[in-house]
Parts: C-alpha cells; structure tokens; sequence
C-alpha cells in the first residue's frame, strides 16, 4: 500500500507541475483538475480518510447552499465511484502479479535521463520573462517531458538570484523506446510576463502572460 501511495504522489506532483506551468488549453486544464480531485478521493478511501462530496466539476459542494439530500446522493454515487475503482485496481494488480510471475526473474528494464545546464539567456525583451524547457517529438507533434521552469528578471538575471551559474534540470525515465524515435528536441518556450503592450504602462495591465518566442534543438 506504501508503494501505492507514493505512486499516487508522484502523480500529483506531476500534474501539479503541469498546472502551475500555465500552458495547458482550458478543455485540458479542466480534464486535468477532474483526474487530480478523482486521484486525492481515491487516495483518501485507501488511506481511510473522510470523503469530500464534490460536484461534476471537482469543486467541493457547500453544505450551506447544497440541500441535505442532494449532498446525499452525491457522497452516494461518490463512494460506488471509488468502491468501483478500488475493485478496479484489485483485478489489474492481481492481473500483473500474475503476468510477473511467468516472466524471467532477471527481467529489467533500463532507463535513460538527459542533463541540462542553462548558462545564459540574451534576449532584449525589457520585461519579465517565463522560460519553459521540455522534450518535444517533431514526429508525432507532442511534448514527452515535464516543464523545467525558469524565471528570468528584466534585469538580464535570474528573478532567483541563487541560481545564478547553477541552472540545471534532469529529464528522467526516459525508456528504450524514447531512445529510438527518430528525432527528439529540446524546446524552449519564452512566454513575455507585463503588460499587455511593452509601451504601456498601466497599472491594470501588469503581470499578464503573453508568448514571445520559442527556441529548439534536435538531439537526435
């Protein structure tokens, strides 16, 4: 159960990245929040934690404006839900224990990771900018990795200022199969952090995301 719930986290985690990155579509973004509040539920029911009643949407229902019976019915289909998948998850892991034990003993898999060190970033943009670095496959138009973020200051320096000369990220688990796509790129997308236009200068207008440029390099 340990090794269940540490999967569950990581998940999370992932996902949680994935959110605050900022560049997910909001159909995506929705899908996403669903899978997050259906993963903490279910992690809830194993662990022996209270059910949260929530609504389609994944937002928890107010008791003060939600009727008794309607708070009810939805912890109701809520638990069947979860009961379902729990059952669900019995039969797959019995189904790999089962699998796992017709395989050779010294069945491994290997996996692979690619260092990055960033070193600089000269392009005169006169605000704040975001610097979102992942793996991207040309081939099948999607990206492979996690966001490794940098926040870079309009003073030409890291908005993190002890991270300066020691910008690095690890793209991990990469498989065999990862190995052998035909091209694989480093992205870097440079989304521009101001105003709505460099020029003005209100106050209203500050803080907003706007993209400004992308970088790319195969390493095949």
């Amino acid at each position: 159960q340990f090794r269940h719930v540490q999967q569950m986290t990581y998940s999370l985690i992932e996902w949680r990245s994935q959110i605050l990155s900022g560049t997910l579509p909001k159909d995506e973004l929705a899908e996403l929040k669903k899978k997050v509040t259906a993963k903490i539920d279910y992690g809830n029911r194993i662990l022996g934690l209270d059910l949260v009643v929530r609504d389609d949407n994944g937002n928890i229902l107010d008791p003060d404006e939600t009727s008794t019976i309607s708070l009810f019915k939805s912890h109701e289909t809520a638990s069947k839900r979860i009961d379902e998948r729990i059952q669900e998850e019995k039969v797959h892991l019995l189904s790999l224990a089962l699998s796992s034990s017709r395989q050779p003993i010294f069945n491994t898999t290997h996996t692979y990771s690619l260092y990055v060190n960033f070193k600089n970033f000269v392009c005169n943009i006169g605000e704040d900018a975001e610097l979102l670095m992942s793996l991207y496959d040309p081939d099948l138009s999607k990206f492979i990795s996690e966001n490794y973020l940098v926040r870079w200051g309009s003073n030409g320096m890291p908005k993190e200022i002890e991270k300066l000369n020691n910008l690095q990220a690890v793209f991990t688990d990469l498989s065999s199969s990862d190995l052998i796509r035909p091209k694989i790129s480093l992205v870097c997308q440079i989304v521009r952090v101001g105003h709505m236009e460099l020029k003005d200068g209100k106050k209203h207008t500050c803080g907003l995301r706007r993209p400004f440029g992308v970088a790319g390099m195969t390493n095949s």
